[in-house]
């Protein structure tokens, strides 16, 4: 084989062992670590290979750990990092907390980072306090005029509740509850335009910070609108319930009254039947008094004439009355 070609294969060799031996041995970042004053042995980060741990991500942060005095060691971030932390934004978020002067350990930033906060975020929040805007929240007086309101709440993140403590979603329900039974208790809505910091006094002194992960510093009122009538529509609405009620009744009373006037003519005919057959027994009553002897011809030829003279004198008062409306038309 060509000498030129065995030098080739020897580097390239040459360069992909070094490659492998630097790629597990970590000799660059332990002479960094070093430099920086970070004891630790190549041993060490051997290990770390082994345990399926990536070497920079534990000796970088310790590196800014030991050059800000926080007195960590590599036992505690390679715990955290192989319990799914970030270690690099714990050792920030303490860093911050040492400039800041905030007590904050690295078992709580480590606990806050595993139950899934952004303690870095944390820590920031209690240096710089952050402002939640509410919604609209609209409540109605007790003069039935609804009030629209929107809040600005100033909250500082506490760190000894932020494991466990309620979010910002609780704080906002708070602050509305609050705005709602403020607006709620007052007289007039005037009054709530008029003292808008009424809201502001009353929904501080309910503690609505209590089991959250924040602290109020304050709720301000950014905006105060006058919205619909609420008492008046709803009276609106009453009364015209009302006014179907009493069509319902009225229909029912009437639907009684013709099921009554119904009744009352089937009874009028049913009476005009019986008088019917009544008279229908009348000559056969006529004919036994004749036929017994109790009646005799005169009596019944006097009674024929009377019902004819009756008859007759009936004619002649309907045709007067006809002949008086006719006269009455022409006139």
């Amino acid at each position: 084989m060509d000498p030129t070609i065995q030098l080739l294969v020897i580097i390239a060799l040459a360069v992909v062992a070094l490659s492998v031996f630097f790629s597990f041995f970590p000799f660059m970042l332990w002479i960094s670590a070093l430099a920086s004053g970070v004891r630790i042995g190549i041993i060490t980060l051997v290990a770390m290979r082994l345990r399926r741990v990536v070497p920079s991500r534990i000796v970088n942060p310790m590196i800014k750990a030991t050059k800000a005095g926080l007195g960590l060691n590599i036992n505690q971030l390679e715990s955290h990092f192989l319990a799914g932390g970030n270690v690099d934004r714990v050792v920030n978020a303490l860093i911050a907390a040492q400039r800041a002067n905030i007590p904050l350990v690295f078992e709580r930033a480590a606990a806050i980072d595993l139950a899934g906060r952004d303690v870095l975020q944390a820590v920031q929040m209690s240096v710089n306090p952050k402002v939640i805007e509410t919604p609209v929240v609209s409540a109605v007086a007790k003069d039935g005029i609804e009030v629209k309101v929107k809040a600005r709440v100033t909250v500082r993140a506490n760190i000894d509740r932020l494991v466990g403590g309620a979010g910002e979603e609780t704080i906002i329900a708070r602050v509305g509850e609050g705005i709602v039974s403020t607006n709620g208790a007052a007289n007039s809505h005037k009054d709530v335009l008029e003292n808008p910091d009424l809201i502001s006094r009353t929904v501080l002194n309910k503690g609505l910070d209590a089991g959250t992960a924040f602290e109020i510093l304050s709720i301000d009122i950014a905006d105060v609108d006058v919205g619909k009538n609420i008492g008046a529509h709803l009276q609106t609405e009453q009364a015209e319930a009302d006014k179907r009620i009493a069509q319902a009744k009225a229909e029912e009373r009437r639907a009684m009254a013709v099921a009554q006037e119904q009744e009352m003519k089937a009874r009028v005919v049913e009476m005009r039947a019986k008088v019917v057959e009544a008279e229908s027994e009348v000559p056969l009553a006529m004919a036994e008094a004749l036929k017994g002897g109790k009646l005799g011809v005169m009596d019944y030829m006097n009674l024929k004439n009377l019902e004819a003279d009756t008859h007759m004198r009936g004619s002649i008062g309907r045709q007067g009355d006809a002949s008086r409306g006719e006269s009455d038309d022409k006139k």
